[in-house]
């Protein structure tokens, strides 16, 4: 197994908050953007009012 700290981090835009790769983003890695489904909604929120 390897350690958390040996996996690929991403910043969320969000948040700012760094988030590591996960098994379930192992085939769309380099399509997520967003540490969470809160994130993600706030995200796009933010996105379609142009704040």
């Amino acid at each position: 197994m390897r350690k958390k700290s040996d996996l690929p981090t991403k910043i969320c835009p969000v948040c700012n908050r760094p988030f590591a790769w996960r098994k379930k983003w192992e085939r769309d890695w380099e399509n997520v953007i967003y540490c969470s489904d809160a994130c993600r909604a706030i995200g796009k929120h933010q996105k379609t009012t142009g704040q």
